[in-house]
């Protein structure tokens, strides 16, 4: 069975996007924090007919996220599909304001984050010439928000990556793309304020791993 791991796995996004990919045959590693949420995932998936089983860690650690990660690969045997979306919290701060603590937690989970899984899957990808690389990121990666400028900033780090990644794993079998997310995620938001329902983004990205073409994808209003 082909394995998707889902770094930043949650009961929102994380979840469906673990059910597209469980309904077409992917066994399913389960990557955040809390145990007992990752449990409760499982749980779920396991309902739906979906084999899956959770590796906790801290993802900001990149010591503990390349362990839980080389946990799945001694599980599943290796990771055909890696899809990156943890949430390091949201910080309001205006450019002006931003020191190097209010963004070390940020760089530390999303940009440093995905060097580290990709880095720890990208070998067995190379080695089997194929393989998918998924980054979420939100709307302000492309256009920044003056109010999220720490998030900003390592999304940004982000998506830089994950086109460069784009634009020279092409020719080893390895498809790289970023998903940009410029709405609010789920099936209610307040009058006005434009969203999409988790199991309708999670739809998107089998659309990308199976047309393997665009090296990023915006989803917006």
């Amino acid at each position: 069975m082909p394995t998707i791991a889902i770094v930043g796995a949650g009961p929102g996004l994380g979840l469906s996007i673990a059910k597209v990919f469980g309904g077409h045959g992917f066994d399913v590693a389960l990557i955040s924090r809390t145990k007992d949420k990752l449990d409760a995932l499982v749980a779920e998936l396991a309902e739906a007919g979906t084999t899956a089983e959770g590796f906790p860690a801290d993802i900001a650690d990149s010591t503990r996220l390349t362990g839980a990660l080389e946990a799945a690969i001694a599980r599943f045997g290796r990771i055909d599909v890696l899809e990156f979306s943890p949430h390091a919290g949201l910080t309001m701060t205006v450019p002006k304001d931003v020191t190097l603590d209010a963004l070390r937690p940020q760089i530390d989970t999303l940009l440093y984050g995905a060097v580290a899984a990709v880095r720890t899957v990208l070998p067995g990808m190379l080695a089997a010439g194929s393989g998918t690389l998924l980054f979420t990121t939100g709307g302000g990666a492309i256009n920044p928000y003056p109010m999220l400028a720490d998030t900003n900033i390592a999304q940004a780090g982000q998506r830089n990556w994950a086109i460069n990644l784009h634009n020279t794993l092409a020719d080893e079998g390895i498809y790289a793309a970023n998903v940009a997310i410029n709405l609010m995620i789920g099936t209610q938001a307040p009058e006005g304020v434009p969203h999409r329902a988790p199991d309708e983004i999670a739809l998107d990205y089998w659309t990308l791993h199976t047309t393997r073409t665009q090296a990023e994808h915006l989803i917006g209003a």
